[in-house]
Parts: C-alpha cells; sequence; structure tokens
C-alpha cells in the first residue's frame, strides 16, 4: 500500500476518533462528510483508471473525487476573496511543481526516492503561502499537483511528443493527497501559532486609581471571512 494510501487510513482513524474537529470546521466540512471522501478516494485509487483516448486516462480516486472535494470546497468558502485567491495559489503551485519537474530526469526511475512525494510536499507548501485559509490552501494543493500534470501533457502535445497522462493515477494520487494534507497542516500548525501570538492584545486601562487588564482579541483573517460568509 502506498503512502498516500496509508495517509489515508490514519487520516480516517484520527477523525473517527474527533481529532481534527476544529479544522474540519473550518474547512466547512463534518465528520462523515470527510470519512465519505476519504473513502470514496481510497477505494477510487484501486479502480483502472478511465481511458479518455489520445493517450489520457483519469483515476476516479485520485483526480475526480478530489477535484469534487474541491469544486465543493470551493462553493463554500466564505468570500469572493477567498476563491479568487484559491484559484490563484492553485495556479502558482501549479507553475510551481511544473517548473521544478524540469530539473529532474523524465524516467521516475532515475531518482533514489519518489519524485511524486516532492511534488506533493512542494504543492502543499507553495498552497500554504498563497492560500493562507485551509480551504484555499487545501485547495490550491491538490489542484497544484493536477493542473501541473496536465500542463505537462499539453507541453508534450504542442512539441509532437507522446501524450501518456494519467491524471491522478499511480504516483500523482500519493503527490495529491500529500499536497492537501500538507497544506492544511501548515495552515493549521501555523495558523493556531500566529493565532495565540498575535490573537490578542493586553491592554490596560485606567479609570482614576483603578487598572483594568483586558484583553483586545484581534481576530484571525480566515475567522474575519467566516463572519464574511453571512454578508455575502
Amino acid at each position: 500500500m502506498s503512502v498516500g494510501m496509508i495517509l489515508l487510513v490514519v487520516l480516517a482513524v484520527l477523525l473517527l476518533f474527533g481529532i481534527g474537529q476544529r479544522v474540519l470546521d473550518r474547512m466547512r466540512l463534518n465528520d462523515k462528510q470527510a470519512l465519505l471522501f476519504i473513502a470514496l478516494i481510497f477505494i477510487g485509487g484501486w479502480i483502472p483508471s478511465v481511458p479518455l483516448g489520445g493517450g489520457v486516462s483519469v483515476n476516479i480516486g485520485g483526480a475526480l473525487i478530489p477535484f469534487g472535494l474541491c469544486v465543493y470546497l470551493f462553493i463554500k468558502a466564505g468570500t469572493a476573496k477567498e476563491r479568487l485567491r484559491a484559484v490563484a495559489a492553485s495556479l502558482l503551485s501549479a507553475a510551481a511543481v511544473f517548473l521544478v519537474g524540469w530539473f529532474f530526469p523524465s524516467e521516475p526511475e532515475a531518482m533514489p526516492f519518489d519524485i511524486n512525494y516532492l511534488y506533493g510536499i512542494l504543492a502543499g507548501v507553495v498552497a500554504y503561502v498563497l492560500g493562507r485559509s485551509r480551504i484555499s490552501a487545501f485547495i490550491a494543493g491538490v489542484m497544484g499537483i493536477l493542473l501541473a500534470d496536465s500542463a505537462q501533457a499539453v507541453v508534450n502535445a504542442v512539441k509532437g511528443l507522446p501524450v501518456e497522462l494519467n491524471l491522478g493515477g499511480g504516483g500523482a494520487l500519493d503527490a495529491v493527497v500529500v499536497s492537501g494534507i500538507v497544506a492544511v497542516v501548515l495552515s493549521e500548525v501555523v495558523g493556531e501559532l500566529l493565532e495565540r501570538a498575535v490573537g490578542a492584545k493586553r491592554n490596560v486601562q485606567v479609570d482614576g486609581d483603578k487598572a483594568t487588564l483586558v484583553d483586545n482579541e484581534v481576530p484571525s483573517e480566515e475567522t474575519s471571512e467566516e463572519k464574511g460568509e453571512t454578508r455575502e
């Protein structure tokens, strides 16, 4: 079983024990929805890719289900600004993966490690930096991998090279899973640290001879966007 599949199993177990509920809330998902998507990706990953012709095939678990999840999250995003950031981060994440791929051999067997894991980590990091919110980061991480693979197929077609695109199949499923998890984990961990560091300003109000210690909380950008959802 590949690393991506193992991560899906671990993620499902954590959710069954109630770990990560706060992250799901930020991503507009409940535990049942998350477990359903995880199960569909896991099962779909074992199903042979569907050929579309012209050397192009698409994997259900590695491409169709993750893409459907991204569409769902895109619709559920709190504000138009968050949606726009998700699109921009997806394009830039794909560009980063595509450009880095040019520096490595075209044959994965020539590498001392599975290059798909590097692509997944790279897409996840770029997605976090540019996406910022959990939803935007996840969408950018997943779509970055899918768009980069699609872009490479287009380049091959333009150059007259054989187009062999198995979107989301094989090691690409691992890259999709890794990128999405890395993006969300970074958003959660770093976001939590930043919120704790600057989320509250402690001031002292002086009223005559009486000093009062108060907390003036500074909401994070993602929290502000969540509140903005009710205004749209």
